[in-house]
């Protein structure tokens, strides 16, 4: 039994299944936790080697202990060589900025360039966290280059880069405004707007996307030459030189500036489709697909056929950028309809897109690339496939289970207090969980904190209304959640497992069941420690204790997990909900509008709660009754 007091999850990743199918070539990882947030990101020469050092008996700090008790998922994408493993590296912690890279994430090593968020934006240099709100650029590979930049982007966008305290106390311009390096925003020297489009035009050039600066440097450099003004031409030289260099951010980066490229990977009727986005001339990640296809589908059939379900008659767009259809998309093989699909994606967007199938030079790489990784996915998809066989198996030697296990069932409650109660029901076979199938249940109706009567109501709103066949599957069989599973575990002790078989029981008389779900109730050991759970067993509540390393324990421990996560998921988010409920809502008579009017006349949820009852009444459309009830309800009276 959960609360949202006590958080702690019990995460069991199968080190050994992983480590038996990762690759030995340079790559990327990713951790994840029960939540499935990035907590961690690093790069290897040999990932197999790297990974499994995390893995031994003694991992040496203890933050790498912390790290690994939370693991719950790992995935790798792979490099072809070590140098694009750093670079990927630093994208991904700038992207998803992991708890347990400290240094990288604070970057205390990598300086940027940052415009803040401020009536009048500065432009400057920032090394640590991203505390200070604003655009950060970078990282930039040393100090001098950035100081470098700072001071050429003073003189080609003249946006203030002193520090507030200065700002704020200046009565007259200083010497930057005066050698032309400042727009003197503190003395309104300069509307904010055209200060403003200074700082975008900044920005833009900052991100890649403008080239309008060095093209006019061009044309600065070309006049001074004409007029045999040579030092001052050389002067231009350096300049363009050292904002090219500028541009030069820490990705894998290259001519293709916006294209999408398709790795392939197949194994009989199992493939693997790896998507790598490119955009701006940087990855700006990549996704694996897995779509289901008949045995005797031909390979340019499936790669039609995701184009045009990806890209086609839809948004996409699961983030900036990303997702949108590209100027170009590299396929690894020609197909029967490519120029009419290339017309259909054209005629879509804004702009001509092209579909490429014979590749050279860089585009061959990233396309060497995606398709390494399409492999990579797939055997480690199929892998963890063969790992949660393994387990339905060995839990099935201890349940013995005349017709095997292939549906298992798990609920917990999540509250806080005997507060906004949540019930959860995940659901697994032997290919994993089955997401589509997972229940939330809103407990209401019980005496807050009776786990007893919670579990009662989440077992009745799951399973009460199901039309159950004798072979315990309905009649339509349309839906798994129209099946019964083959056990159910109750996350709690025999208080719950007690009223699971209370109700089972009810259902079997009235159902005439031949049989019902085994139940299985899972108690906490000692100090919740992982491997110390008991089990306790429907009808005879007998006891049985497995082997911390048993295979059979790690199934029965993730399922748990994933209903603890699962509730306390819906948990939190309901407790905030509730939280952000204006007292004014909860006051008979008060709607939407005579809300609104009460903030907007009196000034703010603080002023209503000062205001007298005199005060109150003279709001439009609240009378003097009304007003003593708000009064009342706000002062618990």
């Amino acid at each position: 039994m959960s609360n949202i007091e006590n958080t702690t999850q019990t995460l069991n990743f199968d080190s050994e299944a992983f480590l038996n199918s990762v690759t030995e070539q340079a790559g990327v990882y990713r951790m994840y936790n029960a939540v499935q947030a990035v907590i961690y990101v690093g790069k290897a020469k040999q990932l197999k080697k790297r990974l499994a050092s995390y893995f031994r008996k003694d991992v040496g700090s203890v933050k790498t202990k912390a790290l690994v008790k939370q693991i719950c998922a790992i995935d790798v994408t792979v490099t072809h060589t070590e140098g694009e493993a750093l670079i990927l590296e630093n994208n991904y912690i700038k992207k998803y900025q992991p708890k347990y890279n400290i240094l990288l994430r604070d970057d205390k090593s990598y300086p940027y360039l940052l415009i803040t968020n401020h009536k009048h934006p500065k432009l400057g240099l920032h090394r640590g966290g991203k505390r200070t709100k604003g655009d950060y650029f970078g990282p930039y590979p040393t100090v001098g280059a950035v100081w470098e930049s700072l001071r050429l982007m003073q003189k080609i966008f003249p946006i203030r880069q002193c520090e507030d305290s200065y700002y704020k106390a200046r009565t007259r311009p200083c010497l930057q405004y005066q050698l032309g390096r400042c727009l003197a925003p503190c003395v309104d020297k300069i509307s904010q707007s055209n200060y403003q489009q200074q700082v975008d035009l900044a920005k833009l050039f900052l991100k890649g996307k403008s080239s309008m600066v060095i093209e006019q440097l061009v044309a600065k450099m070309t006049l001074a030459s004409t007029q045999l003004d040579f030092e001052q031409a050389a002067k231009y030289r350096d300049q363009i030189t050292t904002l090219r260099k500028v541009q030069q951010q820490q990705y894998v980066s290259g001519v293709a500036a916006e294209m999408d490229v398709i790795g392939f990977y197949r194994i009989e009727s199992q493939v693997c489709i790896h998507l790598l986005c490119i955009r701006d001339h940087k990855i700006l990640g990549s996704k694996s697909y897995f779509p289901i296809v008949p045995s005797d589908t031909s390979n340019e059939e499936i790669i039609q056929a995701f184009i045009a379900q990806h890209y086609l008659g839809n948004e996409l767009g699961s983030g900036k950028n990303e997702g949108s259809i590209p100027k170009e998309i590299v396929a690894p093989c020609d197909f029967e309809q490519i120029t009419e699909l290339a017309l259909l994606l054209s005629n879509q967007t804004e702009h001509e897109v092209k579909i490429s199938t014979k590749t050279r030079s860089e585009r061959r790489q990233y396309l060497k690339l995606s398709t390494t990784n399409a492999q990579t996915a797939l055997i480690t998809r199929n892998s963890h496939k063969e790992s949660m066989q393994a387990r339905f198996a060995a839990l099935n030697e201890v349940f013995e289970l005349a017709n095997g296990i292939h549906r298992i069932e798990c609920f917990d409650i999540s509250h806080t207090m005997g507060q906004q109660t949540i019930a959860s029901n995940v659901v697994f076979n032997q290919d994993g969980p089955i997401k589509s199938d997972y229940r939330r249940y809103n407990v209401y109706g019980i005496t807050p904190g009776d786990d007893y009567a919670a579990m009662a109501f989440a077992l009745n709103k799951r399973y009460g209304k199901l039309k159950v066949t004798g072979s315990g599957e309905s009649s339509t069989e349309k839906d798994g959640l129209e099946k019964l599973p083959d056990i159910v575990f109750i996350d709690g002790g025999k208080g719950q497992l007690a009223k699971a078989e209370d109700f089972f029981s009810q259902l079997s008389a009235e159902q005439e069941l031949e049989r019902i779900p085994l139940l299985v109730g899972v108690a906490k050991g000692e100090a919740r420690k992982p491997g110390l759970e008991t089990l306790i067993l429907g009808g005879s509540h007998q006891l049985i204790s497995l082997p911390a390393t048993s295979p059979a324990l790690h199934l029965v421990q993730h399922i748990r997990d994933e209903s603890h996560r699962f509730a306390i998921t819906g948990h939190r988010a309901k407790r905030q909900k509730a939280s952000k409920k204006s007292m004014l809502e909860t006051i008979e008579g008060i709607g939407a509008k005579k809300r609104q009017t009460l903030l907007t006349h009196l000034g703010g949820m603080q002023e209503v709660n000062k205001a007298s009852i005199d005060e109150l009444e003279k709001v439009p459309g609240i009378s003097k009754v009304l007003a003593e009830n708000i009064y009342d309800a706000l002062h618990n009276k």
